[in-house]
């Protein structure tokens, strides 16, 4: 299948005449910082997919690809834009850990170009709207929509100790002896890197105890992080932690190692983003999967039990964002050689057939594109369950790392390892990122 999608998406980009931009004669570099897991299943083929593909249809246009993954990807980001050396074509972030490059307009408003080719129809109307990026303008193309928060179920772990998923926070501080008689952890997280925490569980925890609109409210001065509605989401954490729901240990746990672990059968549940379902799926270069696909019906994917705490105002809901995708530095200049040829890569990257390639093996759950044709896919069951998240939930709230930027929720994140370690009360984490919100206020 792998095979018959790489000729199909060389095909395509040749026969819509993906041209070369140019002379015949001059051959133009684009430089590119790619984000890529190297571990993850497909991304093997990747470069021979999307990237030769592209390279191929347009035989004057040559790539030079930086792969970065996880930490090491952000650093370079930003050393790059403090260097005022971007590279040509980037993936980032709508806003959030990409704050920098929106905020400080160092990528281009792809409005203009979008308007220009007619391609708003093809996409949805959330990636549309300027408003949703950290810039207020059009500063990527984005792949989709993305669910921060999903809570994958084993129902083999379940079923061997006995019990059904939990349906409350009770119910699951309950099954932690149950299951640990059995030599199980509870819930697993892989929360060595800090950001995880915040991004794949807390941020729906504060919009269930601060309500929909919460951050908003902070924003504009009505409240504080101090206040008693984010202490309260705070001490959940805590309390998670205390009830051994999450075992501290999993502090040392490292991302890349959460699926196999969960795929092993360690523990009764899973937390990540929506995007970590694609780790489980059928590698197509080696026809194996963490999780055989006929294994794969023994696994849910759904959101957060309700929490039966005092102080909840929502329940049933996610967390939700506009999707990363390619962006171009803004250094390229309107009309040049160059800028037409980072758009023609950008709009590879995020169109149909790219989309689709990534749909089909696990490394997109929603696409933003509108013209994809899933019923000639053969996905899944887990892809397929990780596609109906959205009707897991009843609203959607805000990730933090999203909506505050960088000096703001890295108090937030530190201090919610902190907590994991209990050097740190949740007030104290409070008091820090209320101090941290100020300064950053100041300093516009």
């Amino acid at each position: 299948m792998l095979k018959r999608l790489s000729a199909l998406l060389l095909a395509f980009v040749m026969l819509v005449g993906l041209m070369a931009i140019g002379t015949a004669e001059e051959v133009i570099t684009l430089r590119v910082l790619n984000y890529l897991d190297m571990t993850s299943p497909n991304s093997a083929e990747e470069s021979e997919v999307v990237w030769k593909a592209f390279e191929e249809a347009h035989p004057n246009i040559k790539l030079d690809i930086q792969n970065e993954f996880n930490e090491p990807f952000h650093q370079a980001t930003e050393a790059y834009a403090a260097a005022g050396n971007l590279p040509d074509v980037m993936y980032a972030w709508p806003s959030g850990r990409s704050t920098t490059l929106h905020t400080k307009k160092l990528l281009k408003d792809l409005g203009p170009l979008v308007e220009r080719d007619g391609l708003a129809e093809f996409y949805t109307p959330l990636v549309m709207d300027p408003a949703q990026q950290g810039g207020g303008y059009l500063g990527i193309l984005s792949n989709g929509v993305t669910a921060s928060h999903a809570f994958y179920v084993n129902l083999e772990v379940l079923a061997d100790a006995g019990l059904e998923p939990a349906k409350t926070y009770s119910e699951l501080v309950a099954q932690v002896p149950v299951l640990a008689e059995k030599g199980y952890d509870t819930v697993l997280m892989a929360n060595q890197d800090t950001w995880v925490m915040q991004s794949c569980l807390f941020s729906m925890v504060a919009g269930r105890f601060g309500g929909e609109g919460w951050e908003q409210k902070i924003l504009n001065g009505e409240a504080k992080f101090t206040d008693p509605e984010f202490v309260a989401a705070l001490n959940f954490i805590k309390q998670i932690y205390d009830d051994k729901v999450i075992n501290p240990n999993t502090l040392a746990v490292g991302y890349g190692e959460g699926p196999g672990l969960f795929a092993t059968n360690t523990a009764a549940y899973y937390i990540d983003g929506d995007w970590r379902a694609g780790a489980f799926i059928t590698d197509q270069s080696t026809g194996e999967a963490l999780i055989a696909p006929e294994r794969q019906a023994n696994f849910l994917i759904t959101v957060f039990p309700d929490i039966d705490v005092e102080g909840v105002k929502i329940n049933k809901s996610d967390t939700a964002v506009l999707a990363t995708g390619y962006g171009i530095s803004a250094a390229l200049e309107d009309g040049s050689p160059r800028l037409e040829a980072a758009w023609e890569l950008v709009k590879w990257l995020v169109g149909r057939e790219v989309l689709t390639y990534r749909l089909s093996t696990g490394g997109l759950p929603t696409p933003s594109r509108l013209d994809i044709d899933y019923d000639s896919l053969a996905l899944e069951p887990l892809q397929v369950a990780i596609a109906n998240l959205a009707g897991e939930y009843d609203k959607a709230t805000v990730v933090i790392d999203a909506v505050f930027e960088g000096p703001v929720y890295t108090p937030i994140n530190d201090g919610l390892q902190a907590l994991g370690l209990s050097t740190v009360t949740p007030e104290e984490v409070a008091q820090n990122a209320q101090a941290a919100f100020d300064a950053w206020l100041a300093s516009k």
